[in-house]
């Protein structure tokens, strides 16, 4: 007879890159308010979406993300999660928020009726992003490097 304690599985199994930082029950619960805040701002948009659906999409931007912002590659302050207090950051104000530019942050980078993508990339890179999809984020910051006098040249396209 095996005298080990069950351990319940998860469906939503907490990704290496978080261990450590995150307790299992915080992120089931930070998983759950995510899906719905996405779910809310969606459905007052006019599109249909289920809080089920979006759980299934964010955890597995979570776990493909692997700690890296999606969009900068940089290494995300997973130590940062949960540890935002508005109170602080409204007698701190920028210089607070400052502090905060590698929280991991979910981006919604493809939604329509069809289908919804999720991203996780750093709080300053997704206030940065906005609600521009990935290629005219990607444009704009061309055009910022440009004008900075910048020489940008895009990757070859390598045909399928």
């Amino acid at each position: 007879m095996n005298d080990l304690p069950l351990r319940p599985v998860s469906r939503f199994e907490m990704p290496a890159w978080l261990h450590g930082a995150v307790e299992t029950a915080a992120d089931a619960r930070r998983l759950q308010r995510k899906a719905v805040a996405h779910v809310r701002r969606d459905r007052a948009r006019g599109r249909s979406c289920a809080v089920a659906h979006y759980k299934v999409a964010i955890h597995q931007a979570v776990v493909d993300s692997n700690g890296l912002d999606a969009y900068t590659g940089e290494m995300l302050d997973r130590h940062l999660i949960s540890r935002y207090r508005n109170e602080e950051s409204r007698e701190g104000r920028h210089l607070y928020r400052r502090g905060f530019a590698l929280l991991p942050s979910v981006d919604h980078e493809v939604a329509s009726e069809a289908s919804s993508r999720f991203r996780i990339c750093a709080w300053r890179t997704n206030d940065a992003k906005n609600d521009l999809a990935p290629d005219a984020f990607i444009a704009l910051c061309q055009r910022v490097l440009t004008h900075a006098g910048w020489q940008v040249v895009p990757p070859e396209r390598v045909p399928c």
